[in-house]
């Protein structure tokens, strides 16, 4: 029985570690030597480990697909940004930079706001999701914790927040601005559970070449951060920027939405979805390297891990094919 427990715990505990992986380590926000750090582990693992379980716990319970996943990934990225580093309100966080002035209003930064909500939502939560199920194809529609450890979980990401709130930074932001981010991100959890899910029946069997799955995603990748690092630069007025980064990623949901991500043949689909979706941070991990060592193994390990699990699908769509 304990072995069996085990077992069933261990795509929740792949997550876990998968999800700060992607989320910190891999973008660099948190480089090796302070990622593998006992506490900076612990806090990180907390924050975006159980965020990314109890987003997927939420999605499976409501019988949901990837667009409510997304949204739910939204209200994470609020979460953590806009509640416990707070980010979208101080002027002086430390990877801000030109974001700290251009598109502030009112004591929010929107420009970055936007930026990180959707960042959050595909490359903290959606991407190390998807990954974890390709890994545990028997597993994807189950889930993978308790009820009782769900509601651990949520209490575990409710103190790392609080705990961040308070130890981060000295910077309250205004009542008011708080208030509405908490409202928004509510906003965000009631579309996610309201939504319906798309008939997967009507598009049975609907696959693109997975090559075409991977450019597109790589093109929204490296579109999505050149715009949003490059565009204070280029375009005179924040609120076009906006437009223009929403612009992108309804197209870019939009293409994808074409295709079926139910069937027993989308896993090499999926998989490129999640390649090309970290194609710009890990070309940019091994720019790192000049300023944070280790970040190229960093980069050089995921591009392994991904041909590992590329290869392992391919392996297992082989044996369905040829079993009776």
């Amino acid at each position: 029985m304990v072995k069996l427990r085990l077992l069933k715990a261990t795509p929740a505990l792949v997550l876990f570690i998968l999800a700060p992986t992607i989320g910190e380590l891999l973008s660099g926000s948190s480089p090796p030597l302070e990622f593998f750090n006992p506490i900076s582990f612990l806090l990180l693992t907390s924050l975006y480990g159980s965020g990314a379980i109890i987003m997927r716990e939420a999605k499976v319970r409501w019988h949901k697909d990837y667009r409510s996943l997304l949204l739910l990934g939204c209200a994470y990225g609020i979460l953590e940004e806009g509640l416990m580093v707070k980010s979208f309100f101080d002027p002086m966080w430390m990877d801000l930079g030109r974001l700290g002035v251009y598109g502030r209003f009112a004591d929010v930064n929107w420009v970055w706001a936007e930026m990180l909500t959707i960042y959050h939502a595909a490359v903290s939560i959606t991407i190390p999701i998807a990954l974890a199920e390709l890994r545990f194809p028997e597993k994807r529609e189950e889930s993978w914790v308790t009820t009782r450890h769900l509601k651990l979980l949520i209490a575990l990401l409710a103190g790392v927040t609080v705990f961040g709130f308070f130890a981060l930074t000295q910077y309250r932001p205004p009542p008011l601005q708080f208030a509405l981010t908490i409202a928004v991100m509510a906003l965000f959890i009631y579309a996610a559970r309201r939504i319906q899910p798309r008939d997967a029946s009507a598009y049975a069997g609907r696959l693109s070449k997975s090559r075409h799955i991977f450019a597109v995603a790589a093109f929204g990748s490296f579109a999505f951060f050149l715009l949003f690092y490059a565009g204070p630069e280029l375009v005179g007025s924040p609120p076009v920027l906006m437009l223009l980064g929403l612009a992108l990623v309804l197209g870019l949901e939009r293409f994808f939405s074409r295709y079926d991500w139910w069937g027993p043949r989308s896993a090499p689909a999926r998989l490129a979805a999640a390649s090309g979706g970290l194609t710009f941070i890990i070309f940019v991990a091994f720019l790192l390297e000049t300023r944070m060592l280790g970040m190229s193994i960093v980069g050089l390990a995921t591009v392994v891990g991904l041909v590992l699990l590329g290869r392992r699908i391919h392996r297992e769509s082989w044996v369905k094919i040829i079993s009776p």
